[in-house]
C-alpha cells in the first residue's frame, strides 16, 4: 500500500529544490512517512548499482578485485574520519560495534588500582554486556544510575577517579535521545588519567561531533542509522594514542605486512592495527553511497534541519498533551524525540499499519532525518493524535 505523497516542504534551513532532489534518492519515502532513522536509516537508490556491480564481480571472479575493494574500504573509513573531524588513517571498519569494542577492551591490563570501566545505565546493552565479560580479566564495571531518561552528569563525573581506566558513554542515549556533555567528561577523565570511549551510534550523521576539538580518545559507531548505510561499524582512535594500544583480539589484516601475505612482524600504521581478519567489502561500498549524499549536504545543515523537525514534534506533542521524555533544550537532544504514550508498543504497530513508521524502545521514538519534511512530521503527529483519540 502506498501513501499519498506529502508536500515536500522542507524546514527553512535547506534549499527546497536541493531538498527535493535529496528526497528523490530515497525510494522508501515514496511508500510511507518514515521517521525511524534513529533505528535504521533509509537506503539510497544508488545502493542498487553497488549491489549489481558486486554481483558482476562475483560472477566474473578474479583475485585482482581485492585491490579495488581495499581502496573502497579505505575510502569509506577516511570519509567517516572526515565527518568526525579526524585525519585520514584514524578510522577502521568492521562488521559491528560489539566486535570493535571488544577489540578495544582487549588492549588493557586490568590490574588494580586502575581497573574500572565507568559507564551509565543509559548506554545501549552492548557496553555493559561486553564490559561484564571482561571481568574475567579483572575489569570492574561501574554503572552510574540516572534515575530517569537524562544523564546525571554530576554523578557520572564524581564516579570518575584515579581508579578509572576507561569511561564508556553514549554520545546520546538510545532510549531517550538525551546527549552527554562530552567536553566536560573528557576534561574530568583526562585529569585523572582515564580514557574516554564514546558510543556515537545514535548521533553520527545527525549531530556534529568533532573528535579532534573535543580530544576524545576512542569513538565507535555504525552506518545503518543516521549514516544511511548498512552492516558496517567504525572505530576512531586518537592518532597519538594508537601506538600505546595493542589489541589481543586481532586478525591478520592488523599486521604490518598483511597484504604481502607474509607473517607480520608488527602492527599496521594508524587505526588499521584494530582491523580483524579478511574484510567484507560490500557493506562499506553500500554505506559510501549514503555517506556521500550526507556529505553533500553538510553536517551543519543536517543538524539545523533535524532541530527544526524535532522541534515540530515537541510543539505538536505539547499541543496534544503528550508527555515528552527527551530533553527539549536543542543543545541537549540528539535526533530523536521520545514520547510517553499509553500502550505505546501497540500504538506503534497501529501507526505502522497506516504507513507511519517510528520505533518503540520503552517510549515511542520519533526520529526524522535530513530528507524528511515538516509536512511529514505533521502527518505523523495527526495520525498519532487520532490513535490516541485526541
Amino acid at each position: 500500500m502506498r501513501v499519498s505523497a506529502p508536500a515536500t516542504h522542507p524546514a527553512r534551513c535547506l534549499d527546497a529544490a536541493a531538498h527535493a532532489a535529496l528526497r528523490a534518492e530515497f525510494p522508501l519515502l515514496e511508500t510511507c512517512v518514515y521517521l525511524n532513522n534513529n533505528s535504521t536509516g533509509a537506503a539510497p537508490r544508488g545502493v542498487e548499482r553497488v549491489l549489481a556491480d558486486y554481483w558482476a564481480t562475483l560472477r566474473d571472479w578474479r583475485d585482482d578485485v581485492w585491490h579495488g575493494w581495499h581502496v573502497g574500504l579505505d575510502r569509506y573509513a577516511d570519509s567517516v574520519a572526515a565527518l568526525l573531524g579526524a585525519p585520514p588513517g584514524s578510522v577502521v571498519t568492521d562488521a559491528n560495534l560489539s566486535t570493535l569494542l571488544a577489540r578495544v577492551l582487549s588492549c588493557f591490563d586490568y590490574r588494580p588500582p586502575r581497573d574500572r570501566i565507568v559507564t551509565t545505565d543509559l548506554e545501549y546493552p552492548t557496553v555493559p554486556f561486553i564490559g561484564t565479560a571482561f571481568g574475567r580479566y579483572g575489569a570492574r564495571l561501574d554503572v552510574v544510575g540516572t534515575g530517569g531518561p537524562r544523564f546525571d552528569e554530576d554523578a557520572l563525573e564524581a564516579r570518575v577517579d584515579e581508579r578509572t581506566l576507561l569511561v564508556c558513554v553514549p554520545h546520546a542515549s538510545f532510549s531517550s535521545g538525551a546527549t552527554v556533555d562530552l567536553a566536560r567528561l573528557v576534561a574530568r577523565a583526562h585529569a585523572v588519567g582515564a580514557l574516554v570511549v564514546v558510543d556515537a551510534f545514535q548521533t553520527v550523521g545527525a549531530v556534529p561531533l568533532d573528535v579532534t576539538a573535543l580530544g576524545v580518545d576512542i569513538v565507535l559507531g555504525g552506518a545503518h542509522k543516521w549514516l544511511c548505510g548498512a552492516g558496517t561499524a567504525f572505530l576512531y582512535v586518537r592518532p597519538d594514542l594508537v601506538e600505546r594500544l595493542a589489541p589481543a583480539a586481532t586478525g591478520w589484516q592488523a599486521g604490518d605486512r598483511a597484504l604481502t601475505f607474509r607473517v607480520s612482524t608488527g602492527w599496521a600504521a594508524g587505526a588499521q592495527r584494530f582491523a580483524g581478519g579478511t574484510p567484507y567489502p560490500l557493506t562499506s561500498l553500500i554505506s559510501q553511497v549514503g555517506l556521500d549524499l550526507l556529505a553533500g549536504v553538510g553536517i551543519g545543515a543536517i543538524r539545523a534541519h533535524s532541530l527544526a523537525l524535532t522541534q515540530r514534534v515537541l510543539d505538536r506533542a505539547a499541543a496534544a498533551g503528550v508527555t515528552v521524555v527527551s530533553p527539549t533544550d536543542p543543545d541537549r537532544r540528539g535526533g530523536v524525540v521520545c514520547l510517553d504514550v499509553p500502550d505505546g508498543e501497540e500504538v506503534k504497530r497501529r501507526l505502522a499499519a497506516r504507513n507511519m513508521i517510528c520505533s518503540w524502545r520503552g517510549w515511542l521514538r520519533v526520529g526524522p532525518h535530513v530528507y524528511n519534511t515538516l509536512d511529514e512530521v505533521d502527518a505523523f503527529m495527526d495520525a498519532l493524535d487520532e490513535e490516541l483519540g485526541r
